[in-house]
């Protein structure tokens, strides 16, 4: 159920409910679509407050209701997300590869899948498999060569971490 009036949380988050509720008025659209909107904007209203279930929920029912493949793929995105905070890594990259599926063009969605795969090459040299390691560390550098080319100014850290690894081809 989407919540009441919308307006939640600090000023920012005000600002945008104020803004959404504006263009859900103004611009037209399809009841559905408004309110496959309205989940989503409750599912990342509850996401910000940390309220991870009901945002799954709003989230799923707004992938219900949603039919265009750009929306639904910051749907599936925002859905990783949450899957990745509470340390569901495997659920996690599954939305992002599915929400890349709808819009190839998410950088954030593959940096993220290349933090999870850095994690986990991470935790295969703590088990002293340094085959495993390499094969995440290799995984998570493709993952930032897509980012940065998608957006050649952000995510620095990963450009110097690829130059100093030899991975920045």
């Amino acid at each position: 159920m989407p919540r009441s009036g919308g307006i939640n949380g600090n000023f920012i988050d005000k600002t945008f409910s104020i803004v959404a509720n504006i263009l859900l008025r103004i611009i037209p659209t399809t009841s559905g679509e408004k309110e496959a909107f309205t989940y989503y904007r409750d599912g990342m209203s509850a996401q910000s407050e940390g309220n991870y279930a009901e945002a799954l929920q709003n989230y799923y029912e707004a992938m219900r209701l949603e039919i265009d493949p750009y929306d639904r793929s910051y749907i599936l995105y925002n859905i990783g997300l949450i899957h990745t905070r509470n340390g569901e890594h495997t659920k996690a990259l599954e939305y992002y590869f599915r929400a890349l599926e709808r819009n190839p063009f998410l950088p954030q969605a593959f940096n993220n899948m290349a933090v999870i795969c850095h994690y986990r090459g991470e935790q295969a040299i703590r088990q002293g498999d340094s085959e495993i390691a390499e094969a995440w560390f290799n995984q998570a550098a493709e993952y930032w060569k897509q980012a940065i080319a998608l957006t050649p100014g952000n995510y620095i850290e990963a450009q110097n971490w690829l130059k100093i690894t030899r991975r920045f081809k």
